[in-house]
């Protein structure tokens, strides 16, 4: 990686729990300043402007959730133990595996309104949540693991608007109690789900 290169990362690295963590809106170039003791110069010579380092935090953080993700899940043999593994992977919203929380959550409410660039980058990475579980529960089923009967485009959408819902519920209450909720009904429609 050449030295420019590095550089860039770095800022990315340093500015992706920043922009998670207080929003893109709250985060200025000098909180990134401050944390990467770059001076404005060197920021503006890697990243024209704070729009285009927020994407780039955007997308680190979502990497960072997909791939801690990823190692659950490979992890697991079967559709049931991967999709049990994805559940709790989500189970502490209050010590989350991306510092500031879910990023799909974070940026999805704030660039709603504001921002169609990090809305489509949310969008997609939402898309592909889903498609991952869909693809997990078509294998159960072929695998006999799972009813012939259940959908799992439906499940797929259920399972991740209540783990998104709960996150933000968990979050402001300070505690995991319904998150425990949640992953227990999940779990409970899985077990349903059962060959």
């Amino acid at each position: 990686m050449a030295k420019g290169e590095e550089t860039r990362q770095f800022i990315i690295e340093k500015a992706a729990p920043i922009f998670n963590t207080k929003g893109i809106a709250a985060t200025s170039m000098s909180d990134i300043m401050e944390a990467t003791r770059l001076s404005k110069g060197s920021m503006y010579v890697h990243f024209e402007n704070k729009d285009v380092l927020a994407c780039a935090a955007v997308e680190h953080n979502m990497k960072l959730l997909t791939d801690g993700l990823q190692r659950v899940l490979s992890g697991h043999k079967t559709a049931e133990e991967q999709l049990l593994a994805y559940i709790d992977f989500f189970s502490d919203p209050n010590h989350p595996p991306v510092v500031g929380g879910c990023p799909l959550l974070n940026f999805g409410m704030e660039a709603d309104d504001t921002n169609p660039i990090v809305k489509e980058k949310v969008n997609r990475a939402i898309k592909q949540g889903q498609k991952l579980l869909t693809g997990i529960i078509e294998k159960g089923i072929a695998n006999k693991e799972f009813r012939a009967d259940w959908s799992p485009s439906d499940f797929a959408t259920v399972l991740f608007a209540m783990l998104e819902g709960g996150h933000l519920m968990s979050r402001m209450s300070g505690n995991n109690d319904r998150m425990e909720v949640i992953g227990n009904s999940l779990k409970k429609m899985i077990e349903e789900n059962r060959v």
